[in-house]
C-alpha cells in the first residue's frame, strides 16, 4: 500500500494509507457525521471542490452500486476515513467503495486520526487542503493547501448543471399511500426543475407527488422557463458561493408569482438572494443526517439531512416579503422560508435524503398541495 498524505493550509499534516487514485487533489476540507449513506455523499454535486472527512469509524462495509448513486459520477475532490472495511458485505453491492472512486480519479486516505482531525475543522472551521499520495516535501503540500482556491467566491455551479434540457420520469417505488391522497391516480403536475447540481433523489420525490419534470441548465432565463408552461418550479442543491449566482437569482426573481416555487439547499439561498436577502459563509458547515430543526409554524421538531456551507442572514430579510418558517435548533440559523402571499417556500436542509430521516418529506407534499392551487 502506498503511503498518502493530508496537509491542511494551517500547517497540519495527516499520514495515512492510499486506497484510492493515486492522484494529488485539492478543495476544502470538511466533515460529515452521517452513519450511512457514503455513496450519496461520494455523488451529491453539492460537494464539488470539498474533501470529505467521515465520522463514522469504518467506511466501505457495504460497497457500492449503480442504483445509490445521486448522480452521473463522484464529485468530491477526496475522501479522509479512519478505517476502510476489508469486506463489502451487502447483496446489492457490485463494487467497492474504494473502487468506485479510483475508477473516477478520486484520492481516498485511510488510517487517518479523524476524531482528532474533526475536531480541529470545529474548533478552527473548515479549511484547505490536499491529498497526495507517495513522497512529497510536507512544506510543499502545506504551501499547494494554502494557494488552493477559497469556497467563499467560487462558483461551481457550471461544474455540476447539465448542459441540455432533459425529462426525468423513474419515482420512488413504492408509492406511499399518503403520496396517492395528495396526487390522486389520474392528475399529474409539470414541474420545471433547475439544475444547480440535482440528486436524483429529489428528481424521483418530484415524480412521486404525480409530476413530470422537466430538468433545465442552471442559466436558464425565466422567460424559457415560463414558455414550458409549468404547474411548478423547483430550484435544486448545488455547491459553492451562492453570492456568485446574481444571474440566477435575478431569473428565479422573475417568477415570483408566475408559478408555485419549491427550494431546496442551494435553490433555498438562491431565493432568499432573489427577495433581497444576504448569505454567508459558515464556520463548518452543516454536513450530516442528525440536525434537529423546529418548524415554527407547526412547533414540531424535525431531524433532517444537511449539507451546505453558507446561510441567509435573518437580518437581511427582516423588512422582506418573505417569513423564516424553520430554525437550526444547533446554532439558530435559518433552514426555511415562505412568501407571504406567494406560493414560494423553501428549505435548507434534504427532506429526499436517501439514506436519511422521513420527517420532512410533507414537504413534496406540501408542493403538490400549492400547485393544485389549494391552501398552504
Amino acid at each position: 500500500m502506498e503511503q498518502a498524505v493530508l496537509a491542511l493550509e494551517d500547517g497540519t499534516v495527516f499520514e495515512g494509507t492510499s486506497f484510492g487514485a493515486s492522484v494529488q487533489r485539492t478543495g476544502e476540507v470538511v466533515f460529515n457525521t452521517a452513519i450511512t449513506g457514503y455513496q450519496e455523499i461520494f455523488t451529491d454535486p453539492s460537494y464539488c471542490g470539498q474533501i470529505v472527512v467521515l465520522t463514522n469509524p469504518q467506511i466501505g462495509n457495504y460497497g457500492a452500486n449503480a442504483a445509490d448513486c445521486e448522480s452521473p459520477s463522484p464529485y468530491i475532490e477526496g475522501l479522509v476515513v479512519r478505517e476502510l472495511s476489508p469486506i463489502a458485505s451487502n447483496w446489492r453491492a457490485d463494487d467497492r467503495a474504494e473502487h468506485f472512486l479510483a475508477k473516477y480519479g478520486i484520492p481516498i486516505i485511510a488510517d487517518v486520526d479523524t476524531r482528532k482531525l474533526v475536531r480541529l475543522l470545529r474548533d478552527f472551521g473548515a479549511m484547505r487542503g490536499i491529498i497526495a499520495v507517495g513522497e512529497y516535501d510536507r512544506d510543499e503540500l502545506i504551501e499547494g493547501a494554502r494557494s488552493a482556491p477559497m469556497m467563499a467566491g467560487q462558483n461551481l455551479v457550471s461544474r455540476v448543471t447539465t448542459p441540455v434540457q432533459y425529462k426525468w420520469t423513474e419515482g420512488v417505488e413504492p408509492v406511499s399511500e399518503s403520496d396517492k391522497v395528495v396526487h390522486g391516480s389520474d392528475s399529474s403536475f409539470h414541474v420545471v426543475a433547475f439544475d444547480y447540481g440535482i440528486k436524483r433523489n429529489i428528481l424521483r420525490h418530484l415524480v412521486q407527488i404525480g409530476s413530470h419534470v422537466t430538468v433545465v441548465p442552471a442559466g436558464t432565463a425565466a422567460k424559457d422557463v415560463l414558455a414550458l408552461q409549468p404547474d411548478g418550479v423547483f430550484l435544486s442543491n448545488g455547491p459553492g458561493d451562492p453570492e456568485t449566482l446574481e444571474n440566477q437569482a435575478s431569473e428565479i426573481r422573475k417568477l415570483i408569482g408566475k408559478a408555485p416555487i419549491f427550494g431546496i439547499c442551494l435553490g433555498h439561498q438562491l431565493l432568499g438572494r432573489a427577495f433581497g436577502g444576504r448569505t454567508y459563509k459558515l464556520k463548518f458547515g452543516h454536513h450530516g443526517a442528525n440536525h434537529p430543526v423546529l418548524n415554527k409554524l407547526t412547533n414540531k421538531v424535525e431531524i433532517t439531512s444537511q449539507n451546505h456551507g453558507f446561510c441567509i442572514d435573518p437580518d437581511s430579510l427582516r423588512d422582506s416579503e418573505v417569513e423564516i418558517t424553520h430554525v437550526n435548533l444547533n446554532d439558530q440559523t435559518v433552514e426555511g422560508l415562505r412568501h407571504r402571499s406567494e406560493p414560494v417556500f423553501c428549505v435548507q436542509y434534504h427532506p429526499e435524503a436517501a439514506p436519511g430521516p422521513h420527517d420532512s418529506h410533507y414537504l413534496f407534499q406540501e408542493f403538490a398541495r400549492v400547485m393544485k392551487g389549494n391552501e398552504r
